[in-house]
């Protein structure tokens, strides 16, 4: 009885549930998750791999050092993203993501629990198994909310992919790979050096 009531605890959701962010805020689960249109999805491992874990650090520092002293904020997952639809109450938000890097230039979207509506600029570096959430479920619900600008960054093939908002719909740029200069069309004189970027990162 006890291994049971200790599995709920763990497993506090089915995949054929519909959950808010009221539900997320009840659950005791070592792993990250987040809700996209009420669906839990899981991190791929336990952790992400070192290769991951250095461009999400060394974008995070770029951006970091470039934002000192301006109005716009950088922060690296886990952060907690919720994009409300019709009300900002807990139970009525169904989308809560953790991007790896995410830019918040309307401060007054910020509070204790993170960020409450749509980042200006939100960076997903692909792993093993998260692509199809990246590339889908979550270009999906950034282009319905509102996030100005989304970076896809391949950590392998050392690729970035840039959408940019465009009357409500996302416009990719072409791919961007070493020898290129990625720039920012939301955060004014953010450029990134692919070049540079890439070297040492293996």
């Amino acid at each position: 009885m006890e291994s049971e009531e200790k599995d709920l605890v763990q497993e506090p959701f089915t995949e054929y549930g519909v959950y808010s962010y009221a539900d997320y805020l009840t659950w005791e689960i070592d792993e990250m998750v987040e809700l996209i249109k009420g669906k839990v999805f899981r991190s791929a491992a336990a952790a992400p791999r070192r290769k991951h874990q250095e461009v999400a650090g060394k974008l995070h520092s770029q951006f970091l050092t470039h934002l000192t002293g301006k109005q716009c904020k950088v922060f690296i997952a886990p952060f907690d993203v919720r994009l409300p639809i019709h009300s900002k109450k807990n139970e009525d938000i169904f989308t809560v993501i953790q991007p790896d890097v995410c830019v918040v230039c309307d401060r007054s979207k910020l509070d204790e629990a993170g960020c409450i509506g749509a980042p200006d600029l939100i960076v997903e570096v692909l792993s093993p198994g998260t692509n199809k959430k990246d590339l889908k479920n979550k270009y999906e619900v950034y282009e319905e909310s509102g996030v100005w600008e989304y970076w896809i960054i391949h950590p392998v093939e050392e690729t970035v992919l840039v959408y940019t908002l465009t009357e409500g719909k996302y416009v990719p740029s072409r791919l961007f790979t070493r020898g290129d200069f990625v720039k920012s069309n939301c955060i004014a004189g953010f450029e990134v050096d692919l070049e540079e970027f890439f070297e040492g990162l293996d």
